[in-house]
């Protein structure tokens, strides 16, 4: 599906990292690949909240940084294949997002969905696979923090008063120290709300880290607080904090089975 001048599919950022933890983002690019043209958006369009995880990856990489954790981004738009989706969910080809239409997914072939998912899709869960088995075989149990951003407003009216949701489901011990925390610190954060982490709908962290029972945490950062590099920063900053004390602990992370 590439050119050859094109990026990979995932970028694994500081894959030597020492803390004992993996960082994820599914959302890191608004790129579409070139055999794919625009896929009917205008590149104003595949600039917005639609295509991508807008501050995302600046927070995943300044994360990588503060902890010294390695960190696997995907490498193209969520247009394209929603690597937060099981692949036979209609709502990992989007035909549509928040009133736009996606034209160059409308009348997808079961040749051209398995063409995405084997370029895109695949690539980027086999190396976040690699690197949890690199942590196994080293004895390691990481703790798992999978990083998203949301819009403020949806189909132009101002919908989320939250500065950050923490999602979970069954497994609380990452999620309820960190709300907590959050909340003292005085911000408005969401539990589950507006989204959450739901198993057999959300792929990423149910078949990576609860199949594996390993501690995580899935956050959503209000992208207007997150859209430029120092505001992602301060975020990446923020979890930090209020993380690393945990993360380092080996029995917060000793794996617990709660899915399947």
């Amino acid at each position: 599906m590439f050119e050859a001048h094109e990026p990979p599919p995932f970028e694994v950022v500081n894959p030597g990292g020492k803390a004992p933890c993996l960082l994820v983002c599914d959302h890191a690019s608004p790129r579409v690949p070139a055999a794919l043209g625009d896929l009917g958006v205008s590149e104003r369009k595949r600039r917005e909240h639609i295509a991508w995880d807008i501050g995302a990856a600046h927070i995943t990489r300044r994360l990588s940084e503060l902890f010294d954790a390695p960190a696997v981004l995907s490498g193209y738009s969520r247009l394209v294949v929603d690597c937060n989706r099981y692949i036979d969910d209609p709502a990992a080809f989007l035909r549509s997002s928040d009133g736009i239409e996606i034209a160059g997914n409308a009348r997808l072939s079961d040749a051209q969905r398995a063409e995405r998912v084997r370029s895109v899709y695949r690539p980027y869960h086999d190396a976040i696979g690699l690197l949890l088995d690199r942590f196994d075989a080293s004895g390691i149990h990481p703790a798992f923090l999978s990083v998203h951003t949301m819009t403020a407003r949806l189909r132009g009216e101002v919908r989320r008063a939250q500065a950050c949701a923490v999602c979970w489901a069954l497994d609380a011990r990452f999620s309820q120290p960190v709300l907590g925390r959050m909340r003292e610190a005085g911000l408005t954060v969401g539990e589950n709300e507006p989204y959450g982490l739901e198993p057999g709908i959300d792929y990423t962290v149910p078949e990576h880290a609860m199949r594996r029972g390993l501690v995580h945490l899935q956050l959503e950062v209000r992208q207007d607080l997150a859209a430029d590099e120092s505001g992602a920063h301060r975020w990446a900053d923020f979890i930090h904090r209020h993380t690393r004390d945990l993360i380092a602990r080996p029995d917060f992370r000793t794996p617990r089975h709660y899915w399947p």
